[in-house]
């Protein structure tokens, strides 16, 4: 159930870092990668909660997926800067790399664990 969501998040995840780490060194990001980073973490979110609207649902599947809903919310908040060509705060990136990592771990305890 969550080895495709997984499998999707760690190649959005991969995007996000080249995409973070150009901003943290006060460089613009390339644009045609944001949106495939947008879609990516989108697609994999779906996956995600679509199998957990049938019932009971483990505590850690809901904190990730609660943490990964508010990166999407945060990255949303990333891509106005990017749509009006503004360099985004440097600390609004952590915060968003921080809530994704954070449920990507999470996540993955789920199946570890």
């Amino acid at each position: 159930m969550l080895t495709l969501p997984l499998l999707i998040f760690t190649v959005a995840a991969a995007l996000g870092l080249y995409l973070a780490s150009h901003i943290l060194r006060g460089r613009f990001p390339p644009w045609s990668l944001s949106p495939v980073h947008a879609f990516l973490g989108l697609v994999g979110l779906a996956l995600l909660l679509t199998p957990m609207q049938e019932g009971w649902t483990p505590t850690r599947l809901l904190v990730g997926a609660d943490l990964l809903s508010t990166a999407a919310l945060l990255g949303l908040a990333l891509a106005v800067f990017h749509l009006r060509q503004k360099m985004p705060p440097k600390g609004l990136v952590l915060v968003h790399a921080s809530a994704a990592v954070s449920g990507f771990l999470t996540l993955l305890s789920q199946v570890f664990i």
